[in-house]
């Protein structure tokens, strides 16, 4: 693909990260040489009208023209794109790229001026821990198990679908999560995140039956408390899980507002005015009765009192450092109701209130674009925009891919051209600052395990570079670094295999390994910026573009032709082996045929 004019809201093209309301920054536009663009205009839509500014050239470097123009943040999201005019007319380039025709605005750059995000976050790599598969202390073997589990040793098959999947128990507990912390350490993550840990009557414990307390099968309390000593100790970050959407219905709050209706839990939920036993529960699951955000009292209990749930694990002795927030998008949303970006205000409010580097992610499968940049939720779970998409260029087989949403047909098989353009329509709808603040991820406790997708190591190895370079915060699924599979949500929750070593896929370990230290080393794979050069059917090129440097990315499901590129200059290997790259005498780079295979550069 040719080089286009490019904007993006990185500090090469923002330099101003954190406007405040009313402020007027800068931005920039780099326009190729050859581009047929002779002036560029920026165009705002402050308190819903459009106006225009023209820009002016700031400077030329290497034969890109760098123009400059400033817009205000008149807003607490401010919409802008270029009007690029050259001998042909006019083009825009929004935060979707160059289009030659007219656009609505909610494809538009977009500046924030909410509170950012921590900024611990952007610099975060992220485990997530399933804790009843993750690892036994030796304190676990004295518990007794409640009625509903079926006790399983370490070797035990995940059965992965059936009446029995949440109940199978296999005694994982935070000590036993302490106690393996140096393999994380050796992995080179910074951030534990770990699902729910509140007592319930499931493995999983989406079903929560109290927000007070640790669950003893978990080691209660002090385990927390000991977990998060171990994690702070080593400079790193520890998230928890919390439902906002729904309780278990063995939860204190609802037993007591379902046995009687004059208990004042009563409108913490939403029960059948006419049968007066009936309730809204999550897609129909009787044990997940549904919490109505309407209720002033459901809004202290949760969020806004001092011995609110939400406040309490973010402090000491525990001192989380933030929440994801499970099945965010349809927390407050029932009927006619529609609570959710007032409820993802009051806990993102709240959360800071109680500790001002807090964190706050929402869960969600589908499209996220309409619920972020309104003053609540960080980021979310990209999944639509990152997990999808590279599951169907690198998936393995005819059958279809399941995903853990339940598309009829699974994940479809699709060439590069196709998953970049899903990838640019969900970033192009959010502010940057969402998109490099959301979690990129492969799978979770929710998904097929990446293994079982892609079929073999060489294209875990490309979709474990793709996690590690592109923006947004990486997030990997205990296990994937070994190579475990799972072909489904529960079949993926696999027991890590500590004591069968020989099991472990030694280079896709060290793969993980390398590919992480060479993100937190390269600072534009933090912080950069995101250029495409060039898309086929087998191979996707970008760069990663930040004021200390830039960062050339080589990504091929298949062997195909050498990708030529022009403009860039020479560069050194960073990772994959692949030779240096030196500009020929026309100033072309040519970049290896092979595959797969997953190449960096550092452009010199």
């Amino acid at each position: 693909m040719p080089l286009l004019p490019h904007h993006d809201g990185s500090a090469l093209y923002v330099p101003e990260q954190e406007p405040a309301l009313g402020d007027t920054v800068d931005v920039f536009v780099r326009v190729p040489a050859g581009a047929d663009v002779r002036q560029v205009h920026v165009r705002t839509t402050g308190d819903g009208e459009p106006r225009f500014t023209e820009a002016v050239v700031d400077r030329t470097d290497g034969g890109d023209i760098w123009w400059r123009v400033p817009v205000e943040a008149r807003n607490p999201v401010s919409n802008y794109r270029f009007m690029l005019t050259g001998s042909r007319g006019y083009r825009w380039l929004n935060a979707a790229g160059v289009v030659p025709h007219d656009v609505p605005d909610n494809g538009d750059f977009k500046l924030v001026t909410h509170a950012p995000p921590p900024a611990w976050a952007r610099d975060a790599v992220i485990y997530q821990i399933f804790p009843d598969r993750f690892a036994r202390s030796a304190a676990a073997d004295g518990r007794d198990l409640p009625d509903w589990a079926i006790p399983c040793d370490w070797d035990t098959p995940v059965i992965g679908r059936g009446p029995e999947t949440p109940r199978q128990f296999y005694g994982g507990d935070l000590d036993g999560v302490t106690e393996r912390l140096n393999h994380l350490d050796r992995l080179g993550v910074n951030t534990v995140y770990l699902t729910p840990i509140f007592p319930a009557r499931s493995n999983h414990r989406y079903d929560a039956a109290s927000f007070d307390t640790v669950d003893p099968l978990l080691g209660g309390d002090a385990a927390l408390a000991r977990l998060a000593e171990a994690v702070r100790a080593r400079g790193w970050r520890l998230l928890g899980d919390i439902t906002s959407n729904h309780t278990g219905d063995a939860h204190e709050w609802f037993t007591r507002a379902a046995s009687d209706v004059s208990a004042p839990e009563r409108e913490l939920y939403y029960f059948d005015e006419v049968t007066g036993c009936d309730y809204e529960s999550w897609n129909g699951v009787r044990s997940l009765p549904k919490l109505n955000w309407g209720s002033a009292e459901l809004r202290r209990r949760f969020a806004t009192a001092d011995d609110s749930l939400l406040r309490r694990w973010l402090r000491p002795p525990y001192g989380l450092d933030g929440w994801r927030v499970d099945v965010a998008n349809m927390t407050g949303r029932r009927g006619a109701d529609a609570y959710t970006h007032e409820v993802a205000a009051l806990l993102r409010e709240v959360v800071a209130d109680t500790r001002a580097d807090g964190l706050l992610m929402a869960e969600h499968g589908h499209d996220h674009t309409g619920d972020l940049d309104r003053g609540g939720w960080h980021g979310t779970m990209n999944y639509v925009g990152f997990t999808d998409p590279v599951w169907s260029w690198l998936r393995h087989g005819d059958e279809p891919v399941p995903n853990f949403l339940g598309t009829p047909g699974g994940v479809r098989r699709r060439d590069a051209d196709a998953v970049l353009a899903t990838m640019d329509t969900y970033r192009s709808l959010i502010s940057w600052r969402s998109y490099t603040h959301s979690w990129q991820l492969l799978g979770s406790h929710d998904s097929a395990r990446i293994r079982t997708v892609v079929g073999d190591a060489a294209r875990q190895e490309v979709a474990a570079g793709l996690l590690a370079t592109m923006p947004g915060t990486p997030v990997i699924f205990a296990g994937d670094e070994l190579g475990l599979t799972g072909a489904n949500g529960e079949g993926s929750r696999t027991p890590m295999p500590w004591h069968r070593p020989e099991s472990w896929d030694a280079s896709t370990f060290a793969s993980y390994r390398a590919l992480i230290a060479l993100r937190r080393s390269e600072p534009a794979l933090r912080h950069g910026g995101l250029r495409w050069l060039h898309a086929g059917a087998d191979t996707l090129v970008f760069l990663r573009e930040a004021p200390t440097g830039a960062v050339l990315v080589l990504a091929r499901r298949a062997a195909g032709d050498p990708v030529r590129l022009t403009g860039l200059g020479p560069a050194e290997n960073l990772y994959g082996g692949a030779p240096a790259l030196h500009p020929d005498a026309d100033g072309t780079i040519t970049l290896p045929p092979d595959g797969p295979t997953f190449q960096t550069w550092r452009l010199t």
